[in-house]
């Protein structure tokens, strides 16, 4: 098989990258983007598509659709990738969780997608939240479809997780983010194994919850550093693999080593389905995110089609 030209090497212009033309969106302006901003401000709720600064907010707010970042807007880690700040985070809000309710009760979301910041400073890790905003989305929004994608809940994972797993989102997302090699410099907090053994345990706990997981391209990785992930959250037994362009927030963050191709992006894709996995988002511009609701219905397809298919020939 021919090498599918998998990156475009960054081109430096007065000291910074310039982003090829496969990445660059528009500068959001549409009454739908400012309803959607305005309501979140309203709710005091906070987005990481702002805190992440992610590309495709101009699109999804136009929609109506965001994802809600509870438990504050300050981290207690630093990786290099991410645009969210580090701090002593301000105490747990208790009426976050009807605020979120409300919001997905007002924009008339059919998907919901809940993150958070990490606190290491709690006790749960902010599990409880997660808990809490589940409940009062379900109460508020009965046919509202819940996925969140939780921090790693380092050293603290089995019961937050078990605790979780008890409150039954529809999707539980966890990010990889990159392969083991850099996560020294990329994800230094954090330990590759043992995020991918929360992903292992939310199966164990309920096999029915969809479980999902992202990595960003472009950091240095190799080509098969990223098939060994693939492998290793096959083995975890995860349904959905998202793959998108780092792109560096600031010029504090990691360097963009490689502009990954949308051809390349396609051949990750075909090799990882082939791996088994039910749903595979693939594309310079993917995140975590981008697209859920119609990425959920996608799934929860595939899914009753391999169901039906084992079923006739059984």
């Amino acid at each position: 098989m021919n090498d599918p030209s998998p990156v475009a090497r960054p081109a430096i212009d007065t000291g910074r990258v310039r982003k090829p033309d496969w990445i660059r969106v528009k500068a959001p302006t549409s009454a739908g983007f400012a309803a959607t901003r305005a309501l979140m401000r309203s709710k005091s709720l906070t987005t990481v598509c702002e805190e992440a600064a992610c590309p495709n907010i101009g699109e999804c707010w136009s929609k109506k659709h965001a994802t809600v970042m509870i438990l504050g807007d300050t981290c207690t880690r630093a990786c290099a990738f991410c645009n969210v700040k580090t701090g002593m985070p301000r105490a747990v809000d208790p009426m976050e969780p009807n605020n979120v309710a409300d919001a997905a009760v007002q924009m008339g979301l059919e998907h919901i997608v809940i993150t958070s910041v990490d606190r290491d400073d709690l006790p749960d890790g902010g599990a409880r939240q997660f808990v809490k905003v589940i409940e009062a989305i379900r109460k508020a929004s009965p046919t509202t479809t819940i996925e969140i994608l939780t921090p790693d809940f380092r050293n603290k994972h089995e019961a937050a997780v078990e605790m979780i797993v008890a409150a039954r989102p529809d999707v539980y997302n966890h990010n990889l983010e990159t392969v083991p090699r850099l996560y020294p410099t990329i994800r230094p907090g954090a330990r590759y194994y043992a995020s991918i053994r929360l992903l292992e345990t939310v199966k164990k706990l309920d096999p029915s919850i969809f479980t999902k997981s992202g990595v960003m391209l472009g950091l240095g990785e190799e080509r098969l550093e990223v098939h060994q992930v693939m492998d290793d959250m096959r083995s975890a037994d995860i349904d959905f693999l998202t793959m998108g362009q780092y792109l560096q927030p600031t010029p504090r963050h990691a360097k963009v080593q490689d502009f990954v191709t949308p051809a390349a992006f396609d051949a990750y894709a075909a090799i990882a389905r082939a791996k088994g996995f039910l749903l595979v988002a693939s594309s310079p511009l993917t995140r975590s995110s981008y697209h859920a609701g119609d990425d959920f219905a996608k799934m929860k397809a595939a899914r009753d089609a391999k169901l039906a298919k084992v079923t006739v020939t059984v």
